[in-house]
């Protein structure tokens, strides 16, 4: 790995730094291609490679892994439309490299950039099981089921290397703390045995998020993925072993893959998924300009008009802050969306079931019966 010293970038530098690269090149096997508020640091790896590869992804030789010792580590969500109680992240950033992801926002917290600081400096929080169990054995931990990742993808490719989602589900079992788990990643069949276990005490349910059947659209939006039917592929393994998983059709974006829904549901729904979500696009903070750079220069040829039917669907903005609405948009484009997606949620039998995890085999090992 070849580390050099960058000098300080004027405003007008911005732009057209990417990362030591010519204004004009592309940078294949990566989402963002800037980096927004540019805060360089002073490690940076020149080598890129471009993959689409399925099972384990093969981590960029540019990664760096950075040990965050955190403090804590389960978070409770306030927000109302998210569908969680408490969210729980291993790790800060993410290799996937997808351009729509929220997350993004939360790099700048730790004094990097929303785009390819996303991507390459990557947070471990390798303590994550320690402060787990501290948090499970407080006696007023009242059981909750606690989502894996609210932020970035916990099976993400740095879980080869440290394994902490595999750690805190460890500790999740023994504690009988139920999960729900989201992810584009097949690392999670390494895990299955132990999946398998939990749910059978119905102490877990998964979604794989699957946004485009399409290829070429996956590589660029997505570029260190697994391709889709990879993911189908992990919906009817996990389910074979009576694992409750479903399908995240999110984001749909208007002009790029929400023509796809029909598709995506049935293939989902053939492969024994049972339920379903999805998000419409929404571009907050610094992954408005990531994504607007993405779109141009990928798409060219429909820019503006998949980012006027943005704009369209959030009131005149790409953003929207709103609860209930952020996350569904408004106006003809998200309603043909709903409509779409509740017409073959019905059709293929999807979110017909009644399904809770329970919380009622919660224990605190080492301590005889419950306490709350």
């Amino acid at each position: 790995m070849h580390q050099h010293q960058h000098k300080k970038p004027t405003p007008g530098d911005l732009d057209s730094l990417v990362s030591g690269k010519k204004e004009g090149d592309y940078i294949k096997g990566r989402g963002a291609q800037i980096n927004t508020q540019n805060r360089f640091l002073s490690q940076e790896i020149k080598q890129e490679h471009a993959e689409g590869i399925d099972d384990w992804e093969i981590t960029s030789p540019d990664t760096i892994y950075l040990t965050d010792h955190a403090k804590t580590l389960v978070n409770k969500v306030d927000s109302p439309d998210v569908g969680m109680w408490y969210s729980m992240n291993p790790y800060q950033g993410c290799e996937h490299g997808c351009i729509y992801c929220y997350a993004r926002n939360a790099h700048e917290y730790w004094g990097y950039s929303a785009g390819l600081d996303f991507e390459r400096k990557i947070m471990v929080k390798q303590n994550a099981s320690e402060l787990l169990k501290k948090f499970l054995s407080h006696p007023k931990w009242e059981c909750k089921p606690i989502s894996l990742s609210g932020n970035t993808d916990c099976y993400q490719p740095a879980e080869k290397k440290f394994r902490i989602t595999r750690q805190l589900l460890e500790v999740c079992n023994d504690f009988n703390q139920p999960v729900g788990i989201i992810t584009k990643n097949a690392g999670i069949l390494e895990d299955k045995i132990l999946l398998q276990e939990m749910a059978a005490k119905q102490l877990v349910s998964v979604l794989i998020t699957i946004t485009s059947l399409d290829e070429n659209l996956r590589r660029v939006m997505e570029p260190r993925t697994v391709t889709a039917a990879r993911r189908f592929n992990i919906i009817n393994e996990l389910s074979k072993l009576g694992i409750r998983t479903g399908v995240m059709l999110g984001p749909m974006i208007p002009g790029l893959n929400e023509q796809e829904i029909q598709q995506i549901l049935k293939a989902a729904a053939d492969n024994g998924a049972v339920f379903s979500a999805y998000t419409f696009i929404r571009l907050n903070g610094a992954v408005k300009l990531l994504f607007h750079d993405w779109l141009y220069k990928n798409f060219p040829d429909r820019g503006d008009k998949v980012w006027h039917m943005i704009e369209n669907a959030h009131g005149g903005k790409v953003n929207d802050s709103r609860f209930g609405i952020r996350m569904r948009g408004e106006g003809p484009y998200s309603d043909l969306v709903r409509q779409q997606f509740k017409k073959y949620n019905q059709l293929y039998q999807l979110n017909t079931e009644h399904w809770e995890p329970d919380c009622s085999l919660f224990r605190r090992p080492g301590m005889q019966g419950k306490l709350f």
